[in-house]
C-alpha cells in the first residue's frame, strides 16, 4: 500500500490476530483427547486457516475423525511473546475454536470463534474480518528488528524517550522496545513495582524494512529536538555509578 493512502495509527483486532498467527512458531491444541503442544508444526493459509502436521500417533487425528462435523471440538492457543526481555513478556494470546478436517496428510482447522486477549482486554474477532485481514508486513521480522534495536542501539531507545511525556516516565528504571508494526513503535516503561506501555506512531505506514528505517529516523530526529527527560537522566547517572 502506498504512503498516500488512508491508514490508522494502530492495527485492527483482526490484523493483530493474523499477525500473532503469522509470527507464532508454536501452538497448543486442546481437544477431547487432551492438550498437545506443537512446535514448528503448523502453517497458515491465506484465509487464516491453520494447517497442522501431527504425528501419526497423535490423539488429535482420532479426535478429528470422530468429532461431529460442524461442531466446535478443539481450541488452538497461540502466545505472542515479546522478543526483548521485559516483565510480562506475553503481549497477547490468541484462541481459535473450531474443528479439524483431515486433508492431504495434515489437519486443517475450521474456525468458529476467534478471541484475541491483550492487556487492554479481550475481543471477539469477526470471522469474515479475520479471514480477509492480512498480517502486519513487519510481523515476521519484528523479533530481529526489536532485538537489534535493544542490543545494538540502546542510545536510540533512550533518545526516543524524549517523545514520551514526563508523567509517563516518572519513576522509570528501564525502557525497552516492546513492539513494532507498520503503524508505530511501542516502548515498555518499567518502574520499581509496575510498568506501562507508550506508543510512538509513525507519520506514515511502514510497509517494509526500508520504510521502517525512514520512519525511525523521523522519530529520532523529532526526539533530538525534544528536551531530555529528567527521569532517564537520573537512570543513566545511577547506572554509571
Amino acid at each position: 500500500m502506498g504512503d498516500s493512502q488512508t491508514w490508522t495509527a494502530a492495527p485492527s483486532a483482526a490484523e493483530r490476530a493474523r499477525s500473532v498467527l503469522a509470527a507464532s512458531w508454536s501452538c497448543a491444541v486442546t481437544a477431547e483427547g487432551g492438550r498437545e503442544e506443537f512446535v514448528g508444526a503448523h502453517s497458515v493459509a491465506e484465509d487464516g486457516r491453520v494447517l497442522v502436521n501431527v504425528p501419526e500417533d497423535s490423539t488429535l487425528i482420532a479426535a478429528a475423525i470422530c468429532a461431529p462435523r460442524g461442531e466446535p471440538s478443539a481450541v488452538l492457543e497461540f502466545a505472542d511473546v515479546a522478543p526483548v526481555p521485559v516483565r510480562n513478556r506475553i503481549r497477547a494470546r490468541l484462541w481459535i475454536a473450531g474443528w479439524f478436517v483431515p486433508e492431504d496428510g495434515h489437519l486443517a482447522f475450521q474456525a468458529t470463534r476467534v478471541v484475541l486477549r491483550e492487556p487492554s482486554g479481550a475481543v471477539v474477532v469477526d470471522l469474515d474480518d479475520f479471514a480477509a485481514a492480512e498480517p502486519d508486513p513487519l510481523s515476521t521480522a519484528e523479533a530481529r528488528l526489536l532485538t537489534h534495536l535493544a542490543d545494538c542501539h540502546p542510545d536510540a531507545v533512550e533518545r526516543l524517550t524524549r517523545l514520551v511525556d514526563s508523567e509517563s516516565l516518572h519513576g522509570a528504571v528501564r525502557v525497552q522496545p516492546l513492539a513494532v508494526d507498520r503503524h508505530g513503535l511501542t516502548l515498555r516503561i518499567e518502574r520499581a513495582r509496575a510498568q506501562g506501555d507508550v506508543r510512538l506512531p509513525f507519520h506514515a505506514p511502514a510497509d517494509d524494512v526500508a520504510r521502517l528505517t525512514e520512519r525511525m529516523h523521523v522519530l529520532l530526529t523529532q526526539a533530538s529536538a525534544a528536551s531530555c527527560p529528567r527521569a532517564l537522566q537520573r537512570q543513566r547517572t545511577d547506572g554509571d555509578g
